[in-house]
């Protein structure tokens, strides 16, 4: 199947498309044959927009009609970018179809609706993966090889920051309030709370690569009248480790600050720090980490396209058969984060997870 390509479709025509849209084009593994919008010609609009010189758009089928789309039988995966809280109603409708789904983070506002989204994939025997494209790029794994080389000792804190200023044009990110999927923590917070419980699972034993998982959260944010959190910040609580160190980490995320998507690991006897998750293709990525005796370095990498890798990966485990790199289980672990961090800054109250 080395010549194989996933034929996808793209359903919506949701700003990520600036990213993702030209990510399947350029994949190669991959081939966009269809896109679909609930607006008149918002789907051809997307596709004239973000394709790039010299592709042959008249070989993708545009749609006035989101079901078209998932009925078209040359659609073998769907991108899934829809507002959040319409992810699990239109995956699993994808799903039922016999698609693979590539669901844009979060997979879903509920801890119930992962539950039937994996059910729904298990009996129709399709590949389902949420969209965290950060996870692709190099320079992660380059963070994961520094602390399982014990150079900064036993992960103790981490922390993660996450934020944008909100323009015109976002507004309706908090136009609803958090059950229905509005505000930054259903926004912006599945970035936090990933890095935290990833960063959190890493080791100096190699083999150890599963994210931990908080046992409690407290959180303060400031909610607007549609009742969506504007700034969140909060601490999650991973226990004590082997050796009786307390494990904590601290996430902060807001809509009112400039752009920011970094994540700090410190340790026993240093620190590792990756200075923007969040980056464009030709952005040459930075992490540094310092030491106790006073040792200090930073380390720069060639530009890679995380959408492009991530949209690689999957189409790789659609056609070869494989186990995507991110489960069910840390989707549903993520979310019983999301959902106890948003409770606590709403009741004021420590939250167990």
């Amino acid at each position: 199947m080395a010549d194989k390509k996933l034929t996808w479709g793209i359903l919506g025509s949701a700003r990520v498309c600036e990213r993702l849209l030209p990510a399947i084009i350029e994949a190669p593994n991959s081939e966009l044959v269809a896109i679909a919008s609930r607006r008149a010609g918002a789907a051809k609009a997307t596709l004239e927009k973000y394709a790039h010189a010299g592709f042959n758009q008249a070989a993708v089928t545009c749609y006035d009609n989101l079901q078209a789309l998932i009925d078209d039988p040359n659609v073998e995966a769907v991108y899934c970018p829809m507002a959040n809280h319409e992810h699990a109603e239109w995956a699993i409708k994808a799903i039922n179809a016999g698609k693979h789904v590539l669901i844009e983070k979060p997979m879903a506002i509920k801890l119930a609706d992962i539950e039937a989204i994996e059910a729904a994939a298990i009996k129709n025997n399709v590949k389902v993966m949420e969209g965290f494209m950060y996870r692709f790029h190099p320079q992660h794994a380059r963070v994961q090889e520094i602390v399982a080389s014990g150079l900064i000792g036993d992960v103790l804190s981490v922390r993660a920051s996450y934020s944008f200023l909100m323009r015109p044009a976002r507004m309706y990110r908090i136009a609803s309030g958090v059950e229905n999927g509005g505000g930054a923590m259903w926004d912006i917070g599945p970035y936090a709370m990933h890095t935290l419980r990833w960063c959190m699972g890493l080791s100096n034993d190699a083999q150890s690569l599963q994210p931990a998982e908080p046992v409690s959260v407290i959180a303060h944010a400031k909610f607007n009248e549609a009742g969506a959190d504007i700034v969140n910040s909060g601490v999650l609580d991973f226990g004590q480790d082997a050796q009786g160190h307390a494990r904590f980490g601290h996430f902060d995320i807001s809509f009112e600050r400039s752009r920011k998507s970094e994540y700090e690991i410190i340790g026993s006897k240093g620190w590792v720090k990756c200075h923007a998750a969040w980056v464009f293709q030709n952005d040459v990525p930075v992490i540094s980490w310092g030491l106790e005796d006073g040792k200090y370095a930073e380390e720069r990498f060639a530009p890679s396209n995380h959408f492009n890798l991530e949209i690689t990966h999957f189409s790789d485990c659609v056609l070869n058969d494989k186990v995507p790199y991110l489960t069910f289980a840390d989707a549903k672990a993520n979310c019983r984060a999301i959902e106890s961090a948003l409770r606590s800054a709403q009741n004021g109250r420590i939250e167990a997870l």
